[in-house]
């Protein structure tokens, strides 16, 4: 089992949503989070002044798959999340030793 997260631009959840709902992947959990790669912000002014704008607003995707969907999340995020200017974002992948549905007690794959 695999834990994809994803870091991508507020205006592209939608279309990464319908993306993975349309491959059969349908549990997700997205947060909005603040922060900077290599960009560093970007600077803007406000009644004349100049400030940087260091933590840029982001919404994080996380979704887990099992080892055979992996690849085909991966791609399907990449594409629909992708605009090719600077600040699209990051996909993590990590490994899931074990995960329990809580309610059921069911544990691995059962769990997803």
């Amino acid at each position: 089992m695999k834990k994809i997260e994803a870091i991508i631009r507020h205006y592209k959840l939608e279309d990464v949503k319908n993306a993975l709902s349309a491959i059969e992947i349908h549990g997700m959990t997205v947060t909005e989070v603040r922060g900077f790669g290599r960009q560093r912000g970007h600077k803007e002014m406000y009644r004349g002044a100049e400030y940087t704008v260091d933590f840029l607003p982001k919404v994080k995707l996380e979704v887990v798959v099992i080892d055979d969907d992996c690849t085909k999340t991966v791609e399907s995020i990449l594409e629909n999340a992708r605009t090719g200017e600077i600040g699209d974002g990051k996909i993590f992948v990590t490994d899931l030793s074990e995960i329990v549905r809580i309610r059921t007690g069911e544990v691995g794959e059962e769990a997803i």
